[in-house]
Order: C-alpha cells, then structure tokens, then sequence
C-alpha cells in the first residue's frame, strides 16, 4: 500500500479531531477524501505529511513509519496545503528553483522546472512575482510545488480552490493524468470534482469514518432512502392529489404541469405515477427519475 493509516487519534488538548480512524489507498488511486467543515480532513493530511504528529496510531507511507523517518516520507510525498503557503516577493521560476534545491534536486534541474511549469499552465506567468499573481495562478504554483521533486504521493486540499471553470477542467487532468503513475489524496468541497476524478471515496465526519466505497457503489448507501421522479402531464393536476400516490413524501411543483416528486424506500413508483395518470384521465408527458448523486450521499452521511 502507498498509503496505510491504522487507528489514527489526534486531539488538541481535549478536543478529539480524529477517532480511530484506518484506511489504505493504494498505488496508483485517486482517493476522495470529503467531509464537511471541521470533520477532519486537514489534520489527517498534515499527519500523513510528517507536518503534525498524531496522538496514537500509526501512518506508513510506501511501507515507511513516519513517525520515525519524517525527512524520507517528505521526499516521496508532494503536498499542497489548504492555505497554500508561498513567498510573494519570489519569482515563479526563482522559488521552484529554491522549493528543488530543498529536496537537493540537481539533475536536469532546469528541465524539470520547465515541465512543472508547462504541464501546471505556468508559462505565460512564470517571470513574474508569485504576489502579483492571480489566486489561480497561485493556486497552480502551489501544484508546480508539489509536483517539483516527482514524488510517489500526493496530498492535495482544496487543489482548485479559487480556480475559474477552465482552470478547473486542466487542473483536473492534470490530477487524473498524476493519478496514472501516482497515488493521490484529494480532499475537496466540490463533489462534482471527486464524481469527476476520483476511484474511489472517503467521507469523514466528526473525526469518524462514515464511508469508504469505490465511487460507483457509494450511491448504494443511499439505497431505500428516498427515489426522486421529474413527471409532467398534460394538464394541470391537484397537488393533494398526488401526495395520495403510495409512499409519496414530498411533491414540489416546477411549473405548471411539471412535478417534483420524493416518495419512501426502494419501490419504484413510475407504474402507480401512471396508475394515477390513466385514473384521472391524464397523459404523461415525460417521466424521469433522477440519479442519486455523490452530493446526496454526502448529505445523508453527514447530516447536511
């Protein structure tokens, strides 16, 4: 495993951040690492990065402790904070080459500065001073950052935070392409982002694991929760009406003859909606019911 974190506790003073909490990722996985404000998500990264020791448990990276070899795990991991800490008053160019001569790279040297630099989209900024930036051009500093040295594993929070729609999409790729060669720990409040990129998902909440599924079976958690269906007839319908249809919870009305409509459990209620409909002697025009969505899971794991 690249990853392997086993009954990790960490308290500040007595508040309890992390509870137990285990999980692996393995080489070459984009893991989602998701939770709500508070839940975790920055402290077991920072433990993982060597940044902040955990209270008890035990964390390996490529088969290595870190609590004893600290300075090797900072070698394979590439990480970018949450608050993406830079030095403004440095050149793009100017601190990539210092952030590389802290891992002592020499080598072609400037050849991987130059890559860094193309595949982060760098170029057209990369003479400039990191304070006069853009916070999307800063943002994707902190990646070239990250990636500078070529390390095993990355830990990413919030990697697109303050990225523009474009920006997203390439920085996007550039994690799934990462993810091909590289393990990667992504956290992040966009759930379209972790459906978008990840393998697989875990959500935390309270300091507590509450999932850890590959990303097309989490919907099932949802299952017999609730079923959504978009409906629309041909004319205008009694909503009292339709909150008479079995294990109807919550009807919505969209516009004039189109319905929300939530209903209970796992029984499929397209056939009663069009037993309603040949009852009251009305066409259906469209039927849809909608898809569960990580965003939903995410709510209902966390009490959104």
């Amino acid at each position: 495993m690249s990853i392997a974190v086993q009954g990790v506790t960490k308290y500040y003073g007595e508040q309890k951040a992390l509870d137990n909490v285990s999980f692996e990722v393995k080489k070459g996985e984009i893991v989602g690492f998701l939770g709500p404000n508070g839940a975790g998500k920055s402290t077991m990264m920072r433990i993982i990065t060597g940044f902040i020791p955990a209270t008890s448990g035990f964390v390996f990276v490529n088969d290595i402790d870190i609590s004893s070899n600290t300075t090797e795990i900072k070698k394979i991991i590439g990480y970018l904070p949450e608050n993406n800490p830079l030095y403004p008053e440095m050149y793009v160019r100017e601190y990539l080459g210092f952030v590389a001569s802290v891992y002592k790279m020499s080598n072609s040297l400037k050849k991987q500065i130059d890559n860094v630099i193309e595949i982060t989209g760098l170029a057209p900024e990369q003479k400039k001073r990191i304070g006069s930036l853009s916070k999307g051009y800063r943002q994707r500093v902190g990646l070239a950052q990250a990636l500078i040295h070529n390390p095993d594993v990355l830990i990413l929070d919030e990697a697109t935070s303050g990225l523009d729609p474009n920006q997203i999409v390439e920085i996007r790729n550039l994690i799934r392409e990462a993810g091909k060669e590289k393990t990667v720990l992504l956290s992040t409040h966009i759930m379209q982002e972790a459906e978008a990129i990840c393998d697989r998902v875990i959500i935390i909440d309270k300091g507590v694991i509450v999932a850890d599924e590959e990303k097309n079976k989490i919907y099932s958690l949802l299952k017999c929760q609730k079923q959504t269906i978009h409906v629309e007839f041909n004319r205008e319908v009694d909503k009292s009406e339709l909150k008479n249809i079995p294990y109807v919870s919550k009807v919505q009305q969209i516009r004039k003859d189109s319905w929300l409509i939530e209903a209970e459990g796992e029984e499929d209620i397209r056939p009663a909606i069009f037993s309603f409909a040949v009852k009251n002697n009305l066409t259906v025009l469209s039927l849809q019911k909608e898809e569960s969505n990580l965003e939903e899971v995410f709510r209902h794991l966390t009490n959104g």
